[in-house]
């Protein structure tokens, strides 16, 4: 079967621009065919466009034949433009559906379907992610990433207003030179190089020219993990601001996840209705607990954390039922299960200027004051077993006047998972990579 030509038709509305009072008015419309219902004398089509379904209704005495020979042809999932008159009707969805007068084909489906884009066929995440463009076609998805785009517009627009210059750095790197999570090695020409795991020595440097900059970026972690948290590709959202310490970003964590939420709760009520979660609403200000704080909450719930010792997965998914619904930061960590770049208290040398920000038992962000003085930087790199020589470059800055300087990274996709009220983290990610997944 051909397809025919788009011709000089172009769009004149979407789905949810056709209302009653339309009645009467001609409309082209373009998307793709969710049900086909035939009664006989009367068919209805469902299309679906990005902003959502329009009922096209086909009377066979009263339509032109071009339209019955493409009723015949037409399957579920087909892409077609639609062109016809409005007619306010109270039964039909919405109290109005359109009478076409001209079909066009534009694309076929193939069956069988592989999984059901309408998601009253439920199928296994494997399976969904397997055929991910058909899956994203689900009301689901589709709520789940127009929120997305809302939330990076007003994280966007937020930091902007706030004072802080976009950049962008490099997404390949020299060496591995954080420490810490595995990197992913790459040929570069003849020599070796990394993907980065994140920002954090190039907006470091760029605090001390624009003082307030951030970035949102995508950064790649080899870890072997594979939780319904984790990704070796994520999106992160960073921050660092010159000649503040650890207190002013931390501000800027809470009046950011605030603005968010409320952007959300006001924008995006019909996804949140499909999603069915209540529209965000945190209380502030966010509670600061100290690290030590903690491990004694940890102890009257039965685990025994030695003082120094990260928080393991069993002991956060409770601490998470013991902050039920709050969000909350965790401070001063030990400095020795920080990176070497997180300032220690200089009269309390073992615990620093650092902050995990957390919604129940889910890391959101990390953050922290950052070391200014070079020997001090020196000095902490050896103690973590890295190689001065390889962090060269970065610690040249320190020579031409580090001012003080703190920041944070959050993790863009979990805070898509605490939104969106999804328990895996791939849910809230177009294509997701793990380990066990590199396609599509």
């Amino acid at each position: 079967m051909g397809l025919d030509e788009l011709g000089d038709w172009k769009r004149s509305h979407y789905s949810s621009e056709i209302s009653p009072d339309l009645d009467g008015s001609e409309v082209t419309l373009f998307g793709w065919v969710e049900d086909i219902r035939d009664l006989g004398r009367i068919a209805f089509l469902t299309l679906r466009d990005r902003e959502g379904l329009i009922q096209v209704t086909v009377k066979r005495a009263a339509a032109p034949p071009q339209v019955l020979g493409k009723l015949g042809i037409i399957g579920r999932q087909y892409a077609i433009g639609v062109r016809g008159k409005v007619r306010a009707v109270k039964e039909a969805p919405r109290g109005v559906e359109v009478e076409p007068s001209e079909i066009k084909i534009l694309g076929i489906a193939r069956y069988p379907l592989p999984i059901d884009p309408t998601g009253r066929v439920p199928a296994d995440i494997d399976v969904r992610l397997d055929n991910r463009i058909l899956d994203l076609r689900r009301p689901v998805p589709r709520a789940i990433f127009k929120i997305r785009h809302v939330v990076v517009g007003e994280i966007r627009n937020f930091l902007a207003e706030e004072g802080f210059l976009e950049v962008h750095t490099p997404k390949i790197i020299a060496s591995a030179t954080e420490g810490g999570a595995a990197l992913f090695p790459l040929e570069f020409f003849k020599r070796k190089a990394f993907l980065a795991q994140s920002p954090e020595l190039y907006k470091e440097q760029l605090s001390s020219v624009f003082e307030k900059v951030f970035e949102i970026g995508t950064y790649f972690r080899a870890e072997e993990s594979h939780t319904r948290r984790h990704l070796n590709e994520f999106v992160s959202v960073d921050i660092e601001e010159a000649f503040v310490g650890m207190e002013a970003v931390m501000d800027v964590q809470e009046r950011l996840i605030l603005r968010v939420a409320e952007r959300v709760a006001k924008s995006c009520k019909a996804e949140l209705e499909v999603l069915g979660v209540e529209a965000p609403a945190p209380k502030a200000p966010f509670r600061r607990y100290s690290y030590d704080e903690i491990l004694e909450e940890l102890r009257g719930l039965g685990f025994e954390l030695d003082w120094g010792e990260d928080i393991p997965t069993p002991a956060y998914r409770e601490l998470g039922k013991l902050h039920r619904g709050e969000y909350y930061f965790i401070v001063n960590w030990p400095t020795k299960i920080k990176p070497f770049y997180i300032k220690p208290i200089p009269n309390d040398p073992e615990r620093s200027h650092s902050f995990d920000f957390m919604y129940e038992w889910i890391e959101i962000s990390s953050g922290g004051a950052r070391i200014d003085d070079k020997e001090l930087l020196l000095r902490r790199l050896v103690e973590q077993g890295l190689n001065p020589s390889n962090f060269e470059h970065f610690l040249k800055a320190f020579d031409f006047g580090m001012p003080p300087h703190a920041g944070f990274g959050m993790g863009l996709d979990r805070l898509m998972m605490v939104l969106t009220g999804m328990e895996n983290i791939r849910e809230v990610v177009l294509f997701p990579r793990d380990r066990f997944r590199l396609e599509p």
